[in-house]
C-alpha cells in the first residue's frame, strides 16, 4: 500500500503563530501507533532527510507526526526559510513545549480527521539535538507518551547560554545574534529567551525530568558529534530509567544526512538508527522493561 501525506497543515498555537505539521501514513483505515518527531535549533519539519524518516516509519505500520515549532523562524508561506526572524528571536524553550502539547492534544482530539488511523493508546516522541531535550521534558510531563526516542540531544539546556560579561551584555543590548552557517544569516535571540529559561528553570531542568521517566528511552548519538557532546547521550542513559544506549560509530550530529537530502538512499548511520528506533518502538513496553530489569540485574 502506498504512503499517503498530508503536508503544511495549519493549527494554532498557544502563542499566537501558527504550527504547520504534516502527516504520514498508510491509509489502510487501522488504528496505528503515533509517532510525533520535534526537529531540533535552526532546524524545521522538512529539514534534510525528516521526509524519508518519516516514510521509513510509515512503512513500518506508525502513523508519522512532524511540525515545525511555531517560533523557529519559518512561516506558513516559506516553511523552509527563516525570513521570520523576528519570531526567532521571540522563541524560547516554553513556547516550544507548549507547542509540542499542543500537536499531540491535537492528534487526541475526538474529531481529529485521522482518527481512525491512529492508536490513541500508543504514543511515541521523537526529539532530535534542542528538540531531543524538549522531548524529555514533554515525556516527563505528558502521561499519555509510551516510549520516548532522542537523536543526539542535550541533556542539560543551561550550559549552553552565555556566562558572566557575555550575559551582561546580551542584557545590556537585549540582542545578541547567531550566524546560520547554513544560509549565512544572523539570527537574533532577545534577552527574554534566558529570561523565561530562569523564571522556568526547574521545569527546564532536563536531568531532573529524565529521572522521572518511567517509559522507555531510546538513545542515539553519533561518535563525531561535534556540536552536541557524546556526553550528553551518557548523562541521559545514566538518569533514564529505562533506557537503551547506541553510540553510532564515526557519525556526526546529523547522522551524515544533510540539507537538502535529495537521495533515494539514507546515509548507512542514519538507516542504522532508524532500524534499531523501529525494534525500540515495535517491542512492548513490558518487555523493554523486562530486558533493562534482566540486563541491571547481570551487571550487578
Amino acid at each position: 500500500m502506498e504512503i499517503t501525506k498530508r503536508t503544511n497543515l495549519q493549527i494554532d498555537g498557544k502563542h499566537n503563530k501558527p504550527i504547520l505539521i504534516d502527516l504520514t501514513f498508510k491509509d489502510d483505515k487501522k488504528p496505528k501507533p503515533i509517532v510525533i518527531f520535534c526537529h531540533g535549533y535552526k532546524g524545521f519539519k522538512d529539514w534534510g532527510a525528516w521526509d524519508k524518516m518519516g516514510e521509513f516509519y510509515a512503512e513500518k505500520g506508525y502513523f508519522f507526526v512532524k511540525f515545525n515549532f511555531s517560533h523557529n523562524g519559518t512561516s506558513p508561506d516559506n516553511p523552509t526559510e527563516f525570513l521570520n526572524i523576528e519570531a526567532f528571536g521571540d522563541n524560547n524553550y516554553i513556547k516550544e513545549l507548549d507547542d509540542l502539547q499542543t500537536v499531540i492534544d491535537w492528534v487526541l482530539t475526538p474529531d481529529f480527521d485521522q482518527a481512525q488511523q491512529i492508536d490513541v493508546k500508543s504514543i511515541n516522541l521523537i526529539g532530535h539535538s534542542r528538540g531531543g531535550g524538549i522531548a524529555v521534558i514533554k515525556a516527563a510531563e505528558e502521561e499519555r507518551i509510551d516510549k520516548l526516542i532522542t537523536l543526539a540531544a542535550v541533556s542539560d539546556f543551561a550550559s549552553r547560554f552565555p556566562k558572566e560579561k557575555e550575559l551582561e551584555a546580551w542584557e545590556k543590548k537585549g540582542v545578541q545574534y547567531i550566524k546560520n552557517t547554513r544560509t549565512g544569516q544572523q539570527l537574533p535571540h532577545h534577552y527574554q529567551f534566558y529570561k523565561n529559561f530562569r523564571e522556568n528553570r526547574e521545569r527546564l531542568n532536563i536531568q531532573k525530568s529524565a529521572k522521572k521517566l518511567d517509559i522507555p528511552h531510546f538513545i542515539a548519538h553519533g561518535s563525531n558529534d561535534t556540536t552536541v557532546s557524546i556526553a550528553d547521550a551518557g548523562n541521559l542513559f545514566e538518569w533514564s530509567a529505562i533506557s537503551k544506549l547506541l553510540l553510532v560509530e564515526n557519525a556526526d550530529h546529523v547522522f551524515g544526512i544533510s540539507h537538502p537530502w535529495n537521495k533515494d538512499e539514507l546515509t548507512k548511520e542514519f538507516q542504522h538508527v532508524l532500524n534499531r528506533t523501529s525494534e525500540f518502538l515495535a517491542a512492548s513496553v513490558q518487555d523493554l522493561k523486562d530486558e533493562y530489569i534482566d540486563n541491571d540485574e547481570a551487571d550487578s
